[in-house]
């Protein structure tokens, strides 16, 4: 059951294990747009963290106007955006060499393709692309660039067929998805039987979410849904039949976020610290595991 109440939607029962007993994990505010306070409860029962309450559909698109949200725009104004920028032309190909150990050249879907720059790399290296994007300033500038770039999972349903799809990747978009349970069966639905299924989420155990603790940049709320970590995130796909091939570190997102993290924390950007902490992040994370942002790399169990 849910409740909805003045555009908030306060959900009552875990998305991993089912259970309805939550306590307080943190509150957050929202840097970015509103500037409002936003909780994020623990559960009990399997402790998967999420934003709760949260915006209702109606109103959840709102806190995504802002130039500052560089995934649905190309802006490099500031030296976060610029930095940001350059690490995302690096880190397309080895996103690409990365799906290409998995699985021979086809049909990727990009779910969540933002103005689609991994779409129009994929294109480049010989994909056939598909992408989903429900901003419809975003997805302009990725038609734009001659891609295929539908607005929902309906649209994308007419024009693939059932198991046509050889890769669906998510770069940090499962942790917005608001139908979780019907996007993962569509997920299953499309992905042929040797397909590969990768999603990158924030790692909220990670060094630098422990030590920014309610300044994480990576909790991004009310945007940031789900809070994942290993646990969560393998129980959740195992439960809608993926198995869990691999992971892999996404290294240069302690850096990033750490330079968000210190911009919420202080109010401006101190790029000594950020490096140190998100350096930080990565040794620990050599023997932990736990960096600052996780690739998980499934397939059909």
């Amino acid at each position: 059951m849910e409740q909805i109440e003045l555009n908030m939607l306060t959900i009552e029962k875990c998305l991993v294990c089912g259970s309805n007993q939550f306590e307080p994990f943190l509150v957050c505010k929202d840097h970015t747009v509103s500037k409002d306070n936003f909780n994020i409860v623990s559960c009990k029962m399997c402790g998967f963290k999420f934003t709760n309450p949260r915006p209702t559909d109606l109103v959840l698109g709102d806190y995504y106007k802002a130039e500052e949200y560089v995934s649905h725009t190309n802006t490099k104004k500031g030296i976060v955006n610029k930095l940001y920028h350059i690490v995302r032309n690096h880190t397309l190909k080895k996103k690409i060499e990365l799906i290409s150990a998995y699985v021979s050249r086809g049909t990727i879907l990009d779910y969540g393709c933002g103005t689609g720059m991994f779409l129009a790399a994929c294109k480049e290296a010989g994909w056939n692309t598909i992408g989903m994007e429900p901003d419809d300033s975003a997805r302009k500038i990725a038609s734009d660039q001659d891609l295929s770039v539908y607005s929902n999972k309906d649209n994308v349903t007419s024009y693939i067929k059932e198991k046509q799809v050889e890769a669906i990747t998510l770069w940090h978009v499962l942790e917005h998805v608001t139908d979780m349970p019907q996007t993962l069966a569509f997920f299953k639905a499309k992905l042929k039987k040797d397909g590969v299924l990768i999603i990158a989420v924030p790692n909220h155990v990670s060094y630098d979410a422990q030590y920014y603790k309610e300044f994480w940049a990576a909790y991004d709320v009310p945007r940031h849904l789900h809070h994942f970590d290993l646990k969560s995130m393998k129980a959740l796909l195992q439960n809608d039949g993926f198995k869990l091939i691999e992971t892999k570190p996404m290294k240069f997102d302690s850096f990033y976020v750490s330079m968000l993290s210190e911009k919420c924390k202080t109010g401006s950007v101190n790029l000594v610290k950020a490096f140190w902490i998100g350096l930080m992040s990565n040794l620990k994370a050599k023997d932990s595991s736990f960096y600052s942002s996780t690739i998980y790399i499934f397939k059909h169990a």
